[in-house]
């Protein structure tokens, strides 16, 4: 329990439930991160499933972003570029897999964790789902998770968020912005409604799904490159001067 888990049921035969969870508030190592993306693709080449639910444990955040504990102790570039790939990983198995992705947001995004509920196709949380891209106050971006979520919200408040880096913005202003479908009271009316939308797309035409799917993500087959890319560039800054001696606070 102390390391996180990554686990995956089947609700139906063709419903898979996807559930990530780590003890500090959600956020995700590089293992974790490696697993989640590993379970996203085996739900993908599944023949029975045709939904999957992606969500963590919990009550309280959805996910912290990424580990705090391995970003002060990268000292290298080539360590900080696998580092940043983490996420980049799990935001291409979303985009690459030809089923329908639900994300189930039940409490705070921070960081990653935005860039994980951009990467699901339809995402559903509850009114305590407030969001944050807090990068800037450690001196690096949101440059991995920042084509997922400037293709969900658009680049104006990709900006606000960016730049506005120490303020979380509200559940309700994330779905003004398309980054959330609906937005529901409690965690139980979220629970209801993303298994009633799940088993909506089960009674729905299959190929349909995959080629709605294609069309949601036209203009992102350059992304393994670009989140590489952006996932070097974050590794240099993270050893920059600045980022170097804020990072000490917390060591």
């Amino acid at each position: 329990m102390t390391e996180g888990y990554i686990k995956t049921i089947l609700l139906s035969p063709a419903i898979a439930e996807i559930t990530f969870f780590h003890p500090k508030h959600n956020s995700l190592p590089g293992h974790l991160l490696a697993e989640l993306k590993a379970a996203i693709e085996i739900s993908s080449t599944d023949p029975a499933v045709q939904v999957i639910i992606l969500k963590s444990g919990g009550d309280r955040t959805f996910c912290a972003g990424a580990s705090f504990d391995e970003l002060i102790a990268i000292n290298d570039p080539a360590t900080g570029k696998k580092f940043f790939q983490g996420f980049a990983g799990v935001i291409n198995a979303c985009r690459k897999c030809p089923k329908i992705i639900i994300g189930r947001v039940q409490g705070k995004a921070v960081g990653g964790g935005v860039g994980i509920a951009a990467a699901v196709d339809y995402c559903l949380a509850t009114k305590f789902s407030a969001v944050k891209l807090s990068e800037l106050n450690i001196g690096i971006g949101p440059f991995v998770i920042g084509p997922a979520v400037e293709r969900k919200i658009g680049g104006a408040a990709f900006s606000q968020l960016a730049l506005n880096a120490n303020v979380f913005q509200s559940a309700e202003w994330a779905k003004s912005k398309g980054l959330y479908a609906e937005v529901h009271e409690s965690t139980e009316e979220l629970d209801t409604a993303t298994m009633n939308l799940a088993k909506y797309l089960v009674a729905t035409n299959p190929e349909a799904q995959r080629e709605l799917k294609k069309i949601f993500w036209a203009g992102t087959d350059d992304w393994d490159t670009l989140l590489e890319e952006r996932a070097a560039m974050s590794g240099q800054l993270v050893l920059s001067d600045y980022t170097k001696k804020v990072l000490k606070q917390y060591s």
